[in-house]
């Protein structure tokens, strides 16, 4: 990792073609990691939009293909989607009447309602596997292993600095 020289500009400086100086170091390492974040969140859309779907509507997919046959239900969700949405249920009720997920009413608590992805939705999910896994691999292909593994502590570390939401 290097660190910026006195007087060196940064890549995010170029690309926003910025005139002024951040007020801070921590400043431009913020606008350059939500620049990174909105580059890469633009090529995904890309990518599900092709399949007729948002990403959320996609994370949601993949929330309830990694529940499995337990399904979720909504609220929890909300609390493992990527971007934080107040809309989860509308997200369900989109998904649901694509076919792709369905819901139905806890067993034990007939308050729950428990929301499962459908096999059109794994269909739709194992359609988009190989163009979002391809892309996955191919944003971070200029960092070695050590440097993803550095990557990923460090955005770790961002994370946990902040309370919780």
């Amino acid at each position: 990792m290097t660190t910026k020289q006195p007087g060196a500009e940064s890549a995010i400086v170029r690309e926003l073609q910025q005139t002024r100086p951040f007020h801070s170091i921590g400043a431009e390492a913020i606008v350059s990691l939500m620049r990174t974040a909105s580059l890469i969140q633009r090529r995904i859309h890309a990518i599900v939009q092709r399949e007729g779907i948002t990403q959320p509507q996609y994370n949601v997919l993949r929330i309830l293909r990694g529940a499995g046959d337990a399904g979720l239900p909504t609220l929890a969700i909300r609390d493992r989607m990527i971007d934080a949405s107040p809309g989860v249920t509308r997200l369900v009720d989109r998904l649901e009447r694509a076919g792709y997920a369905r819901r139905r009413r806890s067993a034990p608590d007939r308050r729950q309602v428990m929301c499962h992805i459908t096999p059109a939705g794994l269909a739709l999910l194992a359609r988009l596997d190989a163009p979002i896994f391809a892309y996955d691999d191919e944003a971070v292909a200029m960092l070695s292993v050590p440097e993803k593994r550095d990557l990923l502590h460090l955005l770790d570390a961002i994370r946990g600095a902040r309370p919780p939401a």
